[in-house]
């Protein structure tokens, strides 16, 4: 490693801690020649191999830019899409593997982009998943609409459950209460 200020060759590890939740190494080093101290950062590169059998290193500027087009006239900050491809790089590093498919990144993509903008999503899915035909469009449509009633159905149930644990919760401290009283008389 090369002191960058003196550009000596060689230099000295002082410390080393993990940093981004494990997905790096920090380290403090020192120079042996100009005595001055700075800080470097290692992390493992993810390669994401290409359908023509090319690998590169995983970009998280790539994803941002292909979601930006597909949130074009939408209300979609620069913030959400930073957060968005960052989970996204989390969900990949998460598996494991020192090279992803870029298939599996486009897949990543879509959970993320359809919580963010369903309009996006469907622009995205559109072009990653080739769609071809209105019946294309119809199916991941319906499939929106579905996933939306059951997400309506779950607050409701939970709900229900929270009511009937509420229940529960003052039999039991009724019986508690009882007991309680009994002993006391």
């Amino acid at each position: 490693m090369y002191c960058p200020y003196c550009r000596h060759p060689d230099s000295r590890v002082i410390d080393s801690r993990t940093a981004d939740d494990g997905a790096a190494i920090r380290r403090r080093r020192s120079c042996p020649e100009c005595g001055r101290r700075f800080t470097t950062q290692e992390t493992v590169i993810l390669m994401v191999g290409k359908r023509s059998g090319a690998t590169e290193p995983f970009n998280r500027d790539k994803i941002v830019n292909g979601v930006r087009r597909a949130c074009q006239g939408r209300p979609v900050s620069e913030d959400q899409l930073a957060i968005l491809a960052q989970r996204v790089e989390e969900a990949i590093r998460s598996r494991g593997l020192g090279e992803v498919p870029s298939h599996e990144v486009g897949l990543a993509i879509l959970g993320p982009l359809r919580a963010l903008d369903e309009v996006a999503y469907l622009r995205f899915a559109s072009v990653y998943r080739g769609f071809e035909s209105l019946d294309d469009f119809e199916a991941e449509i319906t499939a929106l609409r579905a996933h939306h009633d059951e997400k309506r159905r779950l607050p409701a149930e939970d709900l229900d459950r929270h009511a009937d644990s509420a229940r529960d919760g003052d039999s039991k401290k009724a019986a508690t209460w009882q007991s309680a009283a009994a002993k006391g008389s």
